[in-house]
């Protein structure tokens, strides 16, 4: 069913109090390389066509998740043990600039036969005709279980993948640091949540402790899962896209930056964090070196079965640019597997796709505590996982979904790295405003006249509305 809400979903998530830490055919263009845009060079890593007693058919299933890996990859280990058609999945975790490397296997004839699709990336690779459409495949009984959400799953009237989990976005603080520095609640606002990263790091530095930390390796994936989602639960566009002018604005962002950078200027923020990937991150937080930061619902999972915590930790409403929640938390997912379009066996691929859908796989999955169910039948049965801080991540009134915003190509530095580099060395933050807005209504402008997409002002959007809601 193509829907434009999660509410029935989430509703029965919210019922059972589930959360989790986030046949055969021939495609579209019959059984060839397909895209939306065009097609790709043929992948380098398939077999021949699965055949029982046959050959092996090896497929090569690319993820960016590493909170579910050790699952994914016992799964992935029982497929390739009981499967009756030969088939042999490899996964291969790519966890540095997975869309960068995306786009280098593509153009070197090496590309993945399976991709793992994220809603702010799925409409790229349709674009780049890196996905083939899976509407041939899909069964009516599928598509009445999987709720489907236009722009999400279906781009340009063609079916590319279907939902597995979503995930909520919370602030992680250490409970013993905020104890230890005399501090009742998390911070509901930036400016408290400045002064709380320096009351830690004054209790906490002889011992290695600081207030706040992100994994700044990356800062599109850094500031991605913190100042756009306080930009968004403040009322904002979290990646600068304003859904009433239908045009670039990052002015939005800049007393958040402003509060990042203080933090960083007043020694509160961890040494090396501009180094800091995401499991490093977690690994000092395990042990009780970093005072907060912002995530997903992924990591009760990850504090369970991957870094186990020494320490008392708990989730929390992000905190807003004045205490008042003015938007939605956002809430991500609605995807999960799609088939390369440069995929030799597109009917393989579908088997093992198929074979991830299944009612186990997604009932253990959230069990586990690695995302929120977004499939009704499965959030209606799966129990809710025993792991210590879960509670914090349950969905509630204000997170939402927002719509999805524009893909656009840029010239010079990206948002995030813009925003960090000033962090890092100041400047002029309304210059730097000034410029992104520029460039990347340039780029927005450039794919609109391409016919990329439409931008249409909406002067009635209010992100006020959005809490509770689950779709686009």
């Amino acid at each position: 069913m193509v829907v434009k809400k999660w509410g029935a979903a989430l509703s029965l998530v919210l019922a059972a109090g589930t959360l989790a830490a986030c046949g055969s055919g021939a495609d579209d263009n019959g059984g060839k390389n397909a895209g939306a845009a065009g097609s790709a060079p043929a992948s380098a890593t398939s077999g021949n066509e699965a055949k029982p007693g046959g050959p092996k058919t090896k497929l090569v299933y690319w993820t960016l998740d590493r909170h579910d890996m050790d699952y994914i990859q016992e799964v992935v280990d029982k497929y390739n043990a009981e499967n009756k058609d030969n088939i042999e999945v490899e996964m291969v975790v790519k966890t540095d600039d997975f869309n960068q490397a995306l786009d280098l296997a593509f153009a070197s004839g090496q590309a993945p036969d399976i991709i793992r699709t994220k809603e702010n990336a799925i409409q790229s690779y349709v674009q780049k005709g890196f996905l083939a459409p899976i509407d041939s495949y899909v069964t009516d009984e599928m598509k009445q279980k999987f709720p489907v959400i236009e722009d999400y799953n279906l781009i340009g009237g063609k079916l590319y993948s279907l939902p597995n989990y979503g995930s909520t976005m919370r602030l992680v603080y250490n409970k013993d640091l905020f104890e230890k520095a005399g501090i009742a609640a998390p911070p509901k606002t930036l400016a408290e949540m400045v002064e709380d990263a320096k009351k830690i790091t004054a209790v906490g530095k002889a011992e290695g402790a600081y207030g706040f930390a992100l994994n700044f390796k990356s800062p599109e994936s850094a500031l991605g899962r913190s100042a756009r989602v306080i930009a968004e639960a403040s009322g904002y566009g979290g990646f600068g896209y304003n859904y009433k002018t239908a045009q670039y604005d990052f002015a939005g962002f800049k007393e958040i930056i402003n509060a990042f950078k203080q933090m960083v200027d007043d020694g509160s923020t961890l040494p090396g964090m501009e180094s800091l990937d995401i499991d490093p991150l977690r690994a000092q937080f395990a042990e009780g070196k970093i005072g907060m930061y912002v995530s997903f619902s992924s990591e009760p999972g990850v504090y369970k079965n991957q870094f186990p915590a020494k320490i008392k930790w708990a989730g929390a409403p992000v905190p807003t640019i004045d205490g008042t929640v003015k938007g939605a938390t956002g809430f991500l997912g609605g995807q999960w597997l799609g088939i390369s379009s440069a995929a030799k066996n597109k009917d393989a691929a579908w088997k093992f796709i198929q074979y991830m859908y299944g009612d186990d796989i997604l009932k253990t999955y959230q069990e586990k505590g690695f995302g929120i169910s977004m499939v009704p039948s499965i959030a209606a049965v799966a129990k809710k996982p025993d792991i210590e801080g879960i509670d914090g991540f349950l969905p509630n009134k204000n997170d939402g979904t927002w719509p999805l915003n524009p893909t656009v190509t840029v010239e010079g530095m990206k948002w995030a790295d813009a925003f960090f580099a000033y962090m890092l060395r100041g400047g002029d933050i309304d210059a730097i405003i000034q410029d992104l807005s520029k460039r990347y209504n340039a780029g927005l402008k450039q794919a609109v006249d391409k016919g990329e997409f439409k931008a249409t002002p909406n002067p009635d959007f209010d992100p006020a509305k959005l809490g509770g809601q689950y779709g686009s």
